[in-house]
């Protein structure tokens, strides 16, 4: 992929990754022209893309990827030379207590986009040349059980939930467009990501929501779950580099190198709290955030660890994080802290 002017096609833009891509992307690359084809459910927001809303190189497309004629018509109207694929159910929770949705827009919705970006590119004689970034996510490898593996892009799925099945299902359509169909694709998955425009389902926006409600802050069991931590911003540089110099066919592995259990890292926010936000403090009878920490039932198939190898990405793109997850943690609060009461995270 070369980096000359294009209009690119991101799905679930108004979500919390698409959104905070789609302010990197305007940035960087001002003349490229910027669709976002959003359904607008409970996660997403206009508001997460107010910034941009008056750059002429950005038109918002309401729709649901899971409606064929929808997506066949958006490309029919506009000579998209790229996608990159956020739309998607995301929370286990949600996809524990009703998967049918997930199916719908990440297995259905997927497939979808791969056969109108098919079709409208074989068109134009252009299959080979124009890209499609499908995001996925570290949880299709499982879960690590102990403290030193990690996974690499060929270790093989194990989806434990509906949501990383239904995931998992969606990386290997594409990566069947790819094969049969020598379709210009390219996949990523992160580890958990964190920053501004994040949805209150979330576990870091649950922390900073509570706790600056004052109401109790719920941790899964024990809290001893292992997560790997990478802001946001990191990982749009990262999506950037991907979607334009990485190899097709291939699949890079994005991690941010913050192995925390939650229960720490509840702790580590509840510090930054007390120092940034003792105006709060001052009006409960408690003289730190971390005394609102209460555990609760833990949830079906929860897994224990996730860790990435990004050794690809590293060596082959010359990526790597730049924010510390002290720094990004302080970023976050304070932009949580400014903004909980409007956004009602």
């Amino acid at each position: 992929m070369t980096n000359g002017k294009q209009t690119i096609l991101v799905t679930g833009g108004a979500g919390f990754i698409g959104s905070n891509f789609i302010h990197y992307i305007a940035e960087k690359y001002p003349d490229y022209q910027i669709l976002n084809l959003d359904k607008l459910t409970y996660a997403g927001s206009l508001t997460n893309v107010h910034d941009v809303e008056t750059n002429p190189n950005y038109l918002f497309i309401k729709g649901d990827i899971a409606d064929y004629r929808l997506v066949s018509d958006v490309f029919a109207q506009h000579d998209i030379t790229g996608v990159i694929h956020f739309a998607a159910e995301s929370h286990v929770d949600n996809s524990i207590e009703n998967a049918s949705p997930f199916v719908f827009t990440n297995v259905v919705g997927t497939v979808n986009l791969l056969q109108a970006a098919k079709q409208s590119w074989e068109e134009k004689g252009e299959l080979s040349e124009r890209r499609f970034h499908h995001i996925s996510t570290d949880e299709v490898y499982g879960s690590l059980e102990n403290e030193t593996d990690q996974f690499t892009e060929e270790t093989p799925y194990d989806p434990r939930n509906p949501y990383s099945a239904s995931k998992a299902s969606a990386n290997m359509l594409v990566k069947s467009y790819s094969h049969t169909h020598e379709m210009n694709v390219v996949i990523s998955s992160s580890s958990n990501n964190y920053g501004p425009r994040q949805h209150k389902e979330k576990l870091i926006p649950t922390i900073l929501s509570k706790a600056l409600s004052l109401e109790p802050i719920p941790i899964y069991g024990d809290g001893q779950n292992i997560r790997d931590w990478l802001f946001v911003e990191d990982h749009c540089r990262a999506l950037d580099l991907i979607y334009h110099q990485g190899a097709a066919g291939e699949s890079y592995n994005i991690g941010g190198g913050n192995e925390w259990t939650n229960l720490d890292l509840t702790v580590k926010i509840c510090l930054i709290l007390n120092e940034m936000n003792p105006d709060v403090l001052d009006q409960a009878s408690i003289s730190s955030f971390q005394d609102l920490i209460t555990f609760v039932d833990d949830r079906p198939g929860h897994d224990l660890r996730y860790s990435v190898d990004d050794r690809k990405i590293r060596e082959s793109l010359g990526w790597k994080p730049n924010m510390s997850l002290d720094s990004g943690l302080r970023a976050t609060v304070e932009w949580y802290s400014h903004k909980w009461e409007q956004v009602k995270i």
